[in-house]
């Protein structure tokens, strides 16, 4: 029993650091996106005026009425490059760098023990067992990551140009403590809980997939399953679509968590938020950023769930 469990920590700690090196180097290699992202979804981006030309409907003269349009990526981006410096593109990636694996760790461990506990109250492998699972899971993770996305969200919104000094991590955290107390590690919580649903569509769909291909899977003569490089690139395009479809599914809630961690907003509550950007700035603004969100997400997240499907066929493998 002693070598059993010893066998069975080791594993758990093994899929975790492999789980933990690939989304650290998925968090490094994507940070400029998710600065963009941030940026894009922002209430602080400057709008672009425009004067657009309509025709009255009982004289045919034409009037003239005030627009906006909102910044490209690439707009974007060269604002950053010119005002603030090629630096500013990796704000907030030291507690992206904290962060990222315990979260892997917390949400991996936490989907697997609830695999377990549904599979026993549900059909086992069902839909419902998937997407409770993923539910939960992103519920632990979020409850217990928030104040560190917190800081990285307002770290990714500080405006400073060339020469200022910005704010670290810690000295970030500090004031966010000064201005609004613990709860203000709390802010947009509530936005990230709506946001499990994305996690739960990517999952059903992703398990729903995974089932497809392993019934499609090459029978060996001893009927055994065989796994081959094609199958886990077949996995990495089903996480990838799987992501895809979610990500554009569930994306508001991302905008509507931007705004109420802005600072000294006049974004209170989750749905009041909503209303506002809906009022004001019409339905079009809860996209915004989505461009390199799906850059950023979709093959990270196909390289983690590929990585940790080849980590699990190696250890069943070892056994």
């Amino acid at each position: 029993l002693e070598n059993n469990s010893n066998t069975t920590l080791e594993t758990f700690l093994f899929k975790n650091t492999c789980i933990e090196c690939s989304g650290t180097v998925g968090a490094i290699v994507t940070c400029p996106l998710e600065v963009l992202k941030t940026r894009l979804q922002s209430s602080g981006l400057t709008l672009r005026p425009i004067f657009q030309v309509q025709l009255g409907t009982l004289s045919g003269t034409g009037v003239i009425r005030p627009g906006a349009v909102t910044p490209g990526l690439l707009q974007v981006l060269r604002s950053i490059l010119e005002k603030e410096g090629p630096r500013s593109l990796f704000r907030g990636l030291g507690p992206n760098l904290v962060g990222v694996a315990p979260s892997r760790a917390i949400y991996f461990a936490a989907y697997s023990k609830s695999k377990e506990m549904f599979n026993g109250l549900f059909v086992p492998n069902s839909g419902a067992v998937h997407m409770s699972s993923a539910g939960v899971a992103a519920f632990v993770t979020n409850s217990l990551m928030n104040p560190i996305w917190m800081v990285k969200t307002r770290m990714q919104l500080e405006k400073k140009s060339r020469g200022e000094k910005k704010m670290n991590a810690l000295q970030c955290a500090r004031y966010v403590y000064k201005t609004e107390g613990v709860r203000g590690f709390y802010r947009g919580l509530t936005a990230s809980y709506a946001g499990i649903s994305e996690t739960m569509i990517c999952f059903l769909i992703y398990e729903t997939l995974k089932k497809h291909l392993a019934n499609n899977q090459f029978t060996s003569p001893n009927n055994e399953k065989e796994k081959g490089a094609s199958d886990f690139l077949s996995l990495m395009m089903a996480a990838a679509f799987s992501k895809g479809c979610a990500s554009c599914i569930a994306y508001p809630h991302e905008v509507i968590r931007t705004r109420l961690r802005e600072e000294g907003c006049k974004y209170k509550y989750f749905f009041q938020t909503g209303r506002l950007i809906a009022v004001e700035e019409g339905y079009a603004a809860f996209y915004r950023g989505l461009v390199p969100q799906l850059i950023r997400q979709i093959p990270n997240t196909a390289i983690v769930l590929s990585t940790y499907e080849l980590i699990v066929h190696l250890l069943g493998e070892s056994k």
